[in-house]
């Protein structure tokens, strides 16, 4: 039945998309996970009122991180060629999206971790600072702690954007079900390569959204 609705699909081939696809998605996920936290810190803790308020390190930040979420994903991934063919030797295949995804992703989820801080209780911050408690106290056993549902929140739905980023990344080699559904579906003409990929992802993006709906429930005291 399943050959008869996909005649030009084959297993092994979806098999290896599939893998090429998490292992960029989870990958880079760890990257943006990573510097988007110390960039959404960074904003938090040098805004007005912030522990470090410094308003042109705040605004400096603000203008990468809202450049970089500004460019389209496709013109960003050209745009860092020259950058990917030094840092890994190759414009082509899963390892060269990496730096793309992330420095693609990064900006949007440090924004997510910098609303996530601001609706941390200022009373349990303020408690923190007048017990004596360090900088780097607060950060590791007040903020990221009471801000971790959301943290995680936010990590959910930048992994879901990441999924979309690695088939965008598939137009121009970097492998995937992207890639599969653009040059051996769509040239092709074989729409029934297309239809598979896309459920493919879809299901990728629902098991994702479950995952992270799950732990953010269970992190979640209030």
């Amino acid at each position: 039945m399943l050959s008869d609705l996909f005649p030009n699909v084959k297993a092994e081939d979806m098999i290896e998309a599939t893998y090429e696809t998490l292992y960029m998605t989870l990958l880079s996920l760890v990257g943006v996970v990573i510097f988007g936290i110390l960039l959404g810190l960074l904003l938090y803790l040098t805004n007005k009122n912030g522990i470090w308020e410094n308003q042109y390190i705040y605004h400096s930040t603000s203008a990468v991180v809202n450049f970089f979420r500004a460019v389209p994903f496709i013109i960003l991934i050209l745009l860092l060629f020259p950058f990917t063919d030094f840092l890994i030797g190759t414009v082509r295949g899963p390892n060269a999206a990496i730096p793309a995804l992330i420095i693609g992703s990064a900006p949007f989820y440090a924004r997510l971790v910098e609303i996530a801080l601001i609706e941390v209780d200022k009373g349990v911050v303020e408690a923190a600072k007048s017990m004596g408690a360090k900088t780097k106290t607060i950060i590791f056993k007040v903020l990221l702690p009471e801000s971790m549902p959301a943290l995680v929140s936010g990590i959910t739905v930048t992994s879901i954007a990441l999924i979309g980023y690695t088939a965008m990344a598939g137009l121009i080699g970097a492998g995937g079900l992207g890639n599969r559904a653009h040059y051996y579906g769509f040239m092709r003409r074989d729409f029934d390569v297309v239809l598979a990929c896309t459920i493919i992802i879809v299901i990728i993006v629902f098991i994702f959204q479950f995952i992270g709906d799950m732990i953010s429930k269970r992190i979640d005291k209030r």
